[in-house]
């Protein structure tokens, strides 16, 4: 092992009678497993998370808390975690300019929605600092040590981490990683079906009335399996099954929220901002030659460009504001994984001076693609007619460093893990054309991969 420096700083984090201490070590080793590594901190389960951007470019895991950031508020709670954040890190004297602690976590869809359901653990937002973060990048291992303390002599407790990490890293080195089987469904519910379909009649007429634009309808599905499913098996499956997408998991407690998202909504590195617009969606072809005339009746097809244009728009906006020398291309392209392809747009962008990432995300979320267009009115709508509470689905999940790089995704195609049952997630945008019948089918394609990952089947 590659040893770096030991590494502390005296912190004034938001109570101003309290000093912290931030201690912080990395070191960099070889031949290390993410799942692996993962799988080796049970003793932390429900203080873990694990994340990997869709190039495999950089997996991040998660292990323990040295530090909680978390809030329940309607109004200001991106503020409130972006505050904090740069609190906890604005006197860090840190050796390690290759790598800097991370804080991971998410923020729930809609703040307003106080409906009682599986989410009742999860805050407005949730976000950690983890007593262990391992980092992959461009294939070189880094495991940090992240201990914030109040007590000045900290020295043996900061030996207790080293050693703790020294047995996990052992452990992921060394142990086989088990041989997860797939999970056995024993029971499968369609949640809210009539309810749903409802809602797309209803939110039609509302369009045709001049209402909204457009309004993203969700619902979900029940999963009960013959025995209860561990979260590194749930994340060791999602990962061989869906390779080419952002792959995310997030304990809370007893539950797992995970799953594999193909859309950035934004990630900052060195001031340079790219979002991605990712919205109309179609199957996948058989063959290759009926995937390409799927791709270009998508390409072609009024509605799915509309529901496009929309977030394009929107994005633009977003980035012309925060943003200097931004640039869309004026065409969308197809973005193909392997159970539907996409229409996709990417938008860059410099940073303005003292613009950030949280900010971005703040007036990023909801987008057209998971909300609506006008936004209040079709957040108004969603709250009236979908009649559930999406939790953190279809929300920003990502990460950010004490420099103020990092990135979020938006939590679709994803699921809810709670011991020996889940909860899945889909849905699809609503204009003045759309059909019931139609936009069900479309939500059973958006299933798929969190239901093959669990092992589930849904209409063959």
């Amino acid at each position: 092992m590659k040893q770096k420096s030991f590494t502390s700083t005296n912190l004034t984090i938001e109570d101003k009678t309290s000093t912290y201490y931030f201690y912080t070590e990395t070191i960099e080793v070889s031949g290390l497993s993410s799942i692996a590594f993962f799988e080796a901190g049970e003793s932390y389960k429900g203080k873990r998370f694990y994340w990997q951007n869709r190039e495999k470019t950089f997996t991040l895991v998660g292990l323990g808390h040295a530090y909680v950031i978390q809030n329940s508020l309607q109004d200001n709670r991106f503020e409130d975690i972006d505050s904090q954040w740069k609190n906890l890190c604005a006197s860090i004297v840190n050796e390690e300019h290759e790598l800097q602690p991370i804080l991971f976590g998410g923020f729930s869809f809609d703040p307003l929605n106080q409906l009682e359901s599986e989410w009742d653990s999860f805050p407005s937002a949730y976000f950690a600092v983890p007593s262990f973060q391992l980092v992959i990048r461009d294939d070189r291992v880094f495991i940090s040590i992240h201990l914030i303390t109040k007590d000045p002599n900290s020295q043996i407790a900061f030996d207790q981490l080293r050693t703790q990490r020294d047995d996990l890293i052992h452990a992921a080195q060394v142990n086989e990683l088990k041989p997860y089987a797939k999970p056995v469904v024993s029971h499968l519910t369609e949640r809210f079906k009539e309810t749903y379909l409802d809602a797309v009649s209803h939110v039609t007429r509302l369009i045709e009335a001049k209402e909204a634009q457009k309004v993203v309808i969700a619902r979900s599905l029940a999963l009960q399996f013959i025995e209860e499913v561990s979260s590194p098996s749930a994340m060791y499956h999602v990962s061989k099954e869906q390779p080419e997408s952002f792959v995310f998991g997030l304990e809370l407690e007893e539950q797992l929220f995970f799953g594999a998202t193909p859309e950035r909504l934004v990630k900052v590195e060195n001031q340079k901002a790219l979002s991605t617009c990712l919205a109309g969606s179609i199957k996948r072809g058989q063959t290759a030659t009926e995937d390409q005339q799927l791709g270009n009746e998508l390409l072609q097809d009024a509605k799915n460009r509309e529901e496009h244009q929309y977030v394009v728009d929107m994005i633009s906006q977003v980035f012309e504001e925060y943003c200097e020398e931004v640039k869309v291309p004026k065409y969308p392209k197809l973005m193909k994984i392997r159970d539907i392809q996409h229409l996709y747009t990417p938008v860059e962008g410099t940073l303005k001076k003292g613009q950030g990432l949280l900010q971005l995300v703040q007036d990023l979320h909801p987008t057209p693609a998971l909300g609506g267009e006008p936004r209040n009115e079709a957040m108004g709508i969603i709250r009236m007619v979908e009649q559930m509470n999406r939790g953190y689905y279809a929300a920003p999940i990502g990460w950010i460093d004490a420099n103020g790089n990092g990135e979020f995704a938006v939590a679709i195609r994803s699921a809810l893990l709670n011991k020996d049952q889940a909860y899945l997630y889909a849905g699809g945008g609503i204009v003045g054309t759309s059909d019931p019948t139609s936009e069900y089918a479309e939500t059973l394609v958006k299933f798929r991969p969190m239901l093959r990952t669990l092992g589930g089947k849904l209409n063959g």
